[in-house]
């Protein structure tokens, strides 16, 4: 007789596991949970005999259960805004020129190096149940707006903090290339040689899972950003990058020289880079959000991503400049309407694909042995998700076996 901790009857899952269904649906389904992880995820009828008496049960009365949701790119961690730059945008001013100007990153790296850690952590921890409610139980948390040591220490070690002290999973990535300090004004390659510094001291401290660069004309150079992903690798940290969202520097490319997790943004993308991802294994992370608020009009090559099978992630890129949505059901929606992606497509984007956008292999998909990270919605179909945003359906959530309480 299996022992479990818990069981969920008459379920409907969307396993988002290549089953031959669509979303990996198993209609008349049953879930059970064992120490974390997820023991048994199938139909009811197959489930292994158990103690009914001494387990507890729970009716899913017909609802859909889904992977917990995954925010594989977001700039969670910020103080102050940029409503200023968006009335500015809608005046007319470029991305380009607001940030030669001297707003942009660099004003939030202001408002940000004055923040306590204090102030900091409770603006991150109201955006985490932002994203808890819709079910996000993964979230990939940046650093890039303190662009000197102290700050970017300070900025990971609050995303520590959160990890400790929310339900959520934390995944932290050291973006210290994101934008040139007012410090090294006219010096880019000399702050890249103190990001390269910066590493190893971040790391000992075990505030970094991996390392992102922005590499665009208003960031830096492909030669620039291989001297980041250079030293680490040499420290044994995945990489990522922003990478032709404005232009096509072929940053996405040197993200498959090595080997890296993703290359997100890729609006510019050409086919080469496409191939090179393919064959690399490095996830594409669509970032609708960012496409909506800035007016862009290029879209990501959707049609060589898919020819390519290069996998594809959605996420929120949450931001005070370019994205500032604390919704992942959202992006979803607009991963569809101005992306065009499937349903399907842009769940998968948001489970299965954002897991290994982020290098885990224990999530994003209901199965035996995957954490035990899922939700239970009100929804008569996983598009549902996608369609509507506003209101949640989301009934119970549960994080490593354990039912969340709102």
């Amino acid at each position: 007789m299996a022992d479990f901790d818990a069981v969920w009857l008459n379920a409907k899952l969307a396993t988002m596991t290549d089953n031959g269904s669509p979303y990996g649906a198993i209609e008349q389904g049953a879930l059970a949970v064992k120490d974390g992880l997820i023991a048994y995820a199938g139909p009811q009828a197959e489930l292994p005999p158990f103690d009914s008496l001494t387990t507890p049960l729970y009716d899913a009365q017909g609802q859909w259960l889904l992977p917990g949701l995954i925010d594989c790119h977001t700039h969670l961690l910020y103080a102050g805004n940029r409503a200023n730059e968006f009335e500015l945008r809608l005046q007319g001013a470029s991305y380009q020129q607001i940030a030669a100007a001297g707003g942009g990153i660099a004003s939030t790296v202001r408002a940000t190096r004055d923040a306590s850690e204090e102030e900091l952590f409770k603006l991150g921890k109201d955006r985490l149940n932002a994203l808890l409610r819709e079910g996000v139980t993964t979230v990939e948390i940046k650093s890039g707006y303190g662009l000197d040591l102290a700050s970017e220490q300070k900025l990971l070690e609050v995303a520590a903090l959160l990890e400790q002290h929310h339900p959520a999973s934390i995944i932290k990535t050291f973006l210290g290339a994101h934008a040139l300090p007012p410090e090294f004004k006219d010096n880019a390659d000399g702050y890249i040689e103190a990001v390269c510094q910066m590493l190893p001291t971040l790391q000992q401290l075990g505030l970094v899972d991996a390392v992102d660069i922005f590499c665009e004309g208003i960031g830096f150079s492909v030669a620039q950003s291989r001297k980041v992903f250079a030293a680490a690798t040499a420290l044994g940290l995945p990489v990522k990058a922003h990478a032709e969202q404005l232009s096509n520097l072929g940053g996405s490319a040197l993200v498959a020289e090595f080997g890296g997790l993703s290359a997100d943004h890729v609006e510019y993308l050409d086919e080469a880079g496409v191939a090179a991802m393919a064959k690399a294994g490095t996830v594409a992370v669509l970032l609708p959000g960012a496409y909506y608020f800035l007016r862009e009009t290029q879209l990501p090559p959707l049609a060589l991503l898919r020819q390519y099978q290069v996998p594809m992630a959605v996420a929120s890129d949450l931001n005070p400049g370019t994205s500032p949505f604390c919704s992942l059901q959202l992006m979803l929606n607009m991963a569809c309407t101005l992306f065009r992606l499937t349903p399907e497509e842009a769940l998968l984007g948001v489970t299965r694909h954002a897991a290994t956008a982020l290098g885990l292999k224990d999530r994003g998909q209901l199965q035996a042995g995957m954490r035990a990270d899922f939700g239970c919605y009100a929804i008569t179909q996983p598009a549902e998700l996608c369609y509507q945003f506003g209101v949640s359906p989301l009934k119970q959530l549960v994080i490593g076996g354990t039912i969340q309480r709102f």
